[in-house]
């Protein structure tokens, strides 16, 4: 039997990691819960214990039946019928079967019906759903969307949407438009306030909606007559009961073809407003888009974790000359560095949940009580390090989940190109994970600025200064070099005061600090668990020669130059 968990080393290892312990005593206030829930730990290990319970169950049904159905999903897809979406048979069945186990609303506070499991391991079960089927995670995945409205509804709300997102009930958020993808300032789905119904009433078109006739949804709407940017938006809850919403089509897509994206006509659709007015696209959908995007990065880590294994697995299987392919060292050379980049890529997905979940956890507390001076500062290193994390984890690890489904097809050959091999649907399944929550170049802009400020290379210096396994100081000294080379490529681009000529080269900036933030966390892994030297050894090799390629271009490259890229 297929368990996506206990087949996996390194999501135990992530999840052991040191900061956990202080975590979850915050996430649960100390195990003071179990004196109301007979199902809430009264210690760290019993806890954990929870976690690898729920990980286990989330592993089993991830690899025994998502897996299983993914390519019946994949030919089959969801359709239309009477303005409402019908699911493959086999999401239907993935769903019914991850709704019986519990896994829905995991990461939701207990008074609400959920475990208030740390981030961490939700992160966790959406890496192993990923692995199974790209598409599924999109419909099961977007319970995140419950976070928003625990973050900013009223109470009346919580009470009424949460319980239901725990019990099963699915999400969505309506924020695109036809004529507004990347600038959501421009989305004009126009919200009206009926004295008449005492509700508010939403009328236009929503498009690209993942997961579009879920059974809630967060819409971005504008709300301010004659206003045209951002501080006319608000964000609504719109529930499918009431009625309003119809189907027009499910888009035709290259890949995660199981998970329905709608367009959506809103004919006087019935809505709540969350949270204040004007704050919709400002506050809310920042916040959700953040927790979005770190789902993406876990989706990316699957799809990355599926192309390794089926590029090793046929390595392995497939001979030719009289071998086994992988005994050449072209192929061996591959599937090395795909391993590498998989792992650098959990490490900073890992890292980032982490300090999400530190901070969220004290936003939550001080709405109880007032956070001393410490737990302050605390909170707000957390927020720079997650602002700053965030995007830089989806970036990466979505164009590196690009580059490992390429290659997994390359290892297959011809093979590799024909349907009958996983690898072709993970290869046009990976593609969407670069593009959509925001594209790797919006990525680029939301991280640019921890370039500039210094955030990425204060981070660097704390992994730095940790120490390190024995015979590792040679790749820390390769990390250091490659410090200074950042170091000195960012000044020159910064001492410019060229704006322009900073948003040229950000890309490669950006990626500069990935490199090295991430062998230092492959350097920290090692350091804790020998088997990740094979991979800190090959990820800080090629994350050399990638700092050095992005530092020649930059440094070579003239201002005036700028002229030819525009033409």
């Amino acid at each position: 039997m297929a368990n996506f968990y206990t087949d996996n080393s390194d999501l135990k290892h992530h999840l052991n990691h040191p900061l956990m312990k202080k975590l979850v005593a915050l996430r649960e206030r100390n195990y003071t819960d179990a004196e109301k829930y007979d199902y809430a730990p009264f210690n760290f290990e019993d806890a954990m214990d929870s976690y690898e319970k729920v990980l286990e169950i989330a592993g089993e049904i991830s690899g025994e039946i998502v897996a299983a159905n993914a390519e019946d999903v994949d030919h089959e897809g969801p359709h239309v019928v009477d303005g409402h979406v019908v699911y493959a048979k086999g999401t239907e069945k993935n769903l019914d079967a991850l709704v019986k186990a519990g896994l829905m609303g995991i990461s939701m506070p207990r008074r609400y019906d959920g475990l208030n499991f740390s981030l961490v391991p939700y992160i966790m079960a959406a890496d192993m759903v990923s692995r199974a089927d790209a598409g599924f995670v999109n419909i099961w995945g977007l319970q995140d969307c419950a976070e928003t409205i625990y973050e900013f509804a009223n109470e009346e709300q919580k009470q009424k949407y949460l319980p239901r997102v725990c019990a099963g009930e699915t999400m969505a958020m309506d924020l695109t438009e036809p004529d507004a993808g990347s600038d959501l300032q421009a989305v004009m789905l126009k919200a009206t306030y009926s004295e008449k119904d005492g509700c508010w009433l939403l009328n236009g078109v929503k498009r690209f909606i993942t997961n579009g006739d879920g059974h809630i949804a967060l819409v971005l709407a504008r709300s301010e007559e004659g206003t045209k940017d951002g501080r006319g938006l608000s964000m609504f809850i719109y529930d499918r009961n009431n009625g309003g919403v119809t189907v027009r089509r499910i888009e035709n897509k290259m890949g995660i073809k199981g998970s329905p994206t709608c367009e959506l006509v809103f004919k006087n659709a019935k809505a709540e407003l969350c949270g204040d007015r004007k704050l919709g696209l400002i506050k809310y959908v920042m916040a959700l888009m953040n927790g979005a995007r770190l789902g993406i990065a876990a989706q990316s880590v699957g799809v990355s974790e599926a192309a390794y294994r089926e590029a090793l697995s046929y390595a392995k299987e497939r001979k030719q000359f009289g071998k086994a392919i992988i005994e050449f060292p072209a192929i061996y050379e591959i599937i090395s560095v795909m391993k590498a980049k998989l792992d650098a890529s959990r490490s900073l997905l890992y890292e980032t949940t982490r300090f999400v979940d530190m901070y969220k956890t004290y936003e939550d507390i001080a709405k109880e009580r007032t956070l001393d001076k410490e737990e302050r500062m605390e909170m707000k290193a957390y927020q720079k390090l997650a602002d700053a994390f965030t995007p830089l984890s989806k970036g990466m690890s979505s164009e590196f989940c690009n580059q490992n489904a390429y290659d997994c097809v390359q290892v297959h050959g011809g093979s590799g190109f024909m349907k009958d091999y996983a690898c072709e649907r993970i290869y046009r399944d990976a593609r969407i994970t670069s593009i959509y929550e925001g594209t790797t170049q919006l990525q680029v802009v939301a991280a640019i600025r921890h370039v500039t400020t210094g955030t990425y290379l204060n981070q660097i210096r704390v992994y730095e200064a940790e120490p390190v396994a024995g015979g590792l100081e040679p790749l820390r000294d390769k990390l250091k070099a490659m410090t200074a080379v950042y170091e000195k490529t960012v000044a020159g681009v910064v001492g410019t005061k060229d704006n322009e000529y900073i948003d040229f080269q950000a890309r490669r900036m950006v990626e500069m600090a990935g490199h090295i933030i991430m062998g230092y966390l492959l350097l920290g892994d090692t350091t804790r668990n020998e088997s990740f030297r094979h991979s800190a050894e090959v990820y800080i090799h090629y994350g050399e020669a990638e700092v050095t390629k992005n530092a020649e271009f930059i440094n070579n490259f003239k201002i005036e130059d700028l002229a030819s890229y525009r033409k």
